[in-house]
C-alpha cells in the first residue's frame, strides 16, 4: 500500500500511538487517534500530525462500550471522507490475583483488548472495501504469541491478546478477498511502565538478547512494514528483541 493520502485510525494515542501517529503522517498519511481518558496526549498526537502538513484529529471514545466502536469509525469517516487502515492499539493492563478477579475485571480487558479490535473492524472493513482495499493491525503480546504465560496476574489480558492472535488470523481469511490485510505486533520490553525501578530495568535488559529496551520507533517500523506489504496476512510478528528465545 502506498501511503499517500491515506487515512489511517489509531485507537489510543498516547506514547506509542503517538510515535506511529507522526511517522505515518511524515509519510503522507492523515491521521484520526481515538482517546478514552487521554485527550491531551491524543490532542498533541494529532498536532504533531498537522505539523507534519498533514491531518490530524482526536476523538474521545470508550471502546469498553460496544457501539462506541462503530461510532469512533464513523467519526472518522465523517471527518475525512474515506477509511484506509485501522491500527487497534487500545489495551487495558492490570495486575491482579487469579483469586481477586471479577467478572468485572474479566470484562474490562477482553472487552477493550478484544471485543473492541473485532468490532472496530466489523466497522471498518465496509468502508475499506469502498476504496478497494485496506489494512488492519491488531495489537497482541509477546508472551501470547510465544504460546504460554510467563506471569502471574494478568490471566485476562493473556486470554485476550492470545485471543487477538486468533481474530487477526481469523479476519485475513474472511477479508482477504477485499484486498483488506489483517496482522498483528506483538510486543516485547519497548517501554518501561511508568514507574519502573533502575533494578526492574537492567532485569529485562538482562533477559533481553539484544539488552536493551526497544523504544517506540521499532514498533512504528513493524506497523509500517506491514502496511506497506501487499502480500503478508494473518501473520503475528514479534518485535521484542529476542525475548522469546531466552
Amino acid at each position: 500500500m502506498i501511503l499517500t493520502d491515506k487515512v489511517a485510525l489509531i485507537t489510543g494515542g498516547k506514547r506509542i500511538g503517538a510515535v506511529v501517529a507522526s511517522e505515518l503522517a511524515t509519510r503522507g498519511t492523515d491521521v484520526a487517534l481515538s482517546y478514552a481518558r487521554s485527550r491531551t496526549e491524543a490532542e498533541r498526537a494529532a498536532e504533531t500530525v498537522r505539523a507534519a502538513k498533514r491531518r490530524g484529529a482526536a476523538f474521545q471514545a470508550d471502546l469498553s462500550q460496544p457501539d462506541a466502536c462503530a461510532a469512533l469509525v464513523q467519526s472518522v469517516v465523517d471527518t475525512f471522507g474515506r477509511l484506509d487502515i485501522l491500527i487497534n492499539m487500545a489495551s487495558v493492563y492490570v495486575q491482579r490475583p487469579f483469586d481477586d478477579l471479577t467478572v468485572a475485571d474479566w470484562s474490562a480487558v477482553i472487552d477493550v483488548d478484544l471485543r473492541a479490535a473485532f468490532l472496530c473492524a466489523h466497522a471498518a472493513a465496509p468502508q475499506m472495501r469502498r476504496q478497494g482495499g485496506g489494512r488492519i493491525i491488531n495489537f497482541s503480546d509477546w508472551i501470547a504469541r510465544s504460546g504460554r504465560p510467563r506471569y502471574r496476574g494478568y490471566l485476562p489480558y493473556y486470554v485476550a491478546k492470545a485471543g487477538v492472535i486468533a481474530l487477526t488470523e481469523a479476519l485475513a481469511l474472511e477479508l482477504a478477498s477485499d484486498q483488506i490485510l489483517v496482522n498483528a505486533i506483538a510486543p516485547g520490553p519497548i517501554l518501561p511502565p511508568p514507574g519502573t525501578t533502575d533494578d526492574e530495568l537492567r532485569v529485562v535488559e538482562q533477559a533481553t538478547p539484544l539488552g536493551t529496551w526497544g523504544g517506540e520507533l521499532e514498533i512504528a517500523k513493524g506497523v509500517l512494514a506491514l502496511i506497506e506489504s501487499d502480500f503478508i496476512t494473518g501473520e503475528t510478528i514479534r518485535i521484542d528483541g529476542g525475548r522469546h528465545v531466552k
